[in-house]
């Protein structure tokens, strides 16, 4: 999405479910993304926080914030950013919710991505939940989320999609999306499902007891919701505005299994 400056900028949440720690990696990409969009961010940098305590930052991926090197760390990984001036964190974390926050360098703008990815699935912990809080703008720069499931030949997995915006109010946010709408598209680009307001499918029957059933039902009827189940690949989330509407919006997945 289009990284802003202040409280719009991009903000992603994961929580980590389990009894072990899990090793990850978390890339802040900018610059990369201008093979496919216009605008992209030239400078991303990196903060991974704990609750309200910084845990590690990082600007350009092969050097750390002291100065030492992590580039072979990160190339060790399989996925090291393709810029230089992209940003990358590996970390290994016990299980509790964190926040990686990207910015612009000198409060530069553009669009950017930032991505979490499990490098130990065998760990006795999972990615129970990805979430990323933004200002949602129309036409390109709306709200994109992506999840991969896996692994590839692996059972399908139930998943709860949120898309919130006017509840974001009640925690001192301004300008909060008050009307978001939510899409669910596989890795073609086929749209897999679609929601406006949460207790109603687009064919106008109820769903409500449904995502009342996982308990992850919103606190504003106006917010959107899709309980889906599945299989192994790519796939992406996108949040707009009912009728164009802009504001800062939050996206989130939960994994049920």
């Amino acid at each position: 999405m289009r990284v802003q400056t202040g409280e719009n900028v991009l903000i992603g949440g994961f929580i980590i479910m389990g009894t072990d720690a899990k090793k990850v990696i978390i890339r802040g990409i900018g610059p990369s993304l201008a093979q496919f969009f216009n605008g992209a961010l030239p400078d991303p940098t990196l903060e991974l926080y704990q609750g309200n305590t910084l845990l590690m930052m990082n600007d350009n991926w092969k050097t750390r914030a002291d100065g030492s090197s992590q580039q072979a760390e990160v190339q060790a990984t399989g996925i090291p950013p393709t810029n230089d001036l992209e940003s990358a964190i590996v970390q290994t974390l016990p299980p509790g919710a964190y926040t990686a926050i990207l910015r612009g360098k000198g409060d530069t703008t553009g669009i950017g991505v930032v991505e979490s990815y499990d490098l130990n699935q065998a760990a006795n912990s999972r990615l129970a939940n990805i979430a990323t809080r933004g200002f949602v703008d129309t036409g390109d720069n709306v709200m994109i989320g992506g999840l991969i499931v896996g692994p590839a030949g692996g059972p399908s997995t139930k998943v709860v999609l949120r898309a919130i915006g006017p509840s974001l109010t009640n925690f001192g946010i301004a300008g909060a999306l008050q009307d978001p709408m939510l899409e669910l598209h596989d890795g073609n680009g086929n749209t897999i499902a679609s929601n406006d307001n949460w207790k109603t499918r687009p064919d106008g029957s109820s769903q409500q007891a449904e995502v009342e059933a996982t308990g992850l039902q919103p606190s504003d009827d106006r917010e959107s919701v899709l309980v889906q189940t599945v299989a192994p690949g790519n796939y992406t989330a996108i949040v707009r505005g009912k009728n164009n509407g802009t504001g800062v919006g939050l996206v989130e997945v939960y994994n049920l299994q």
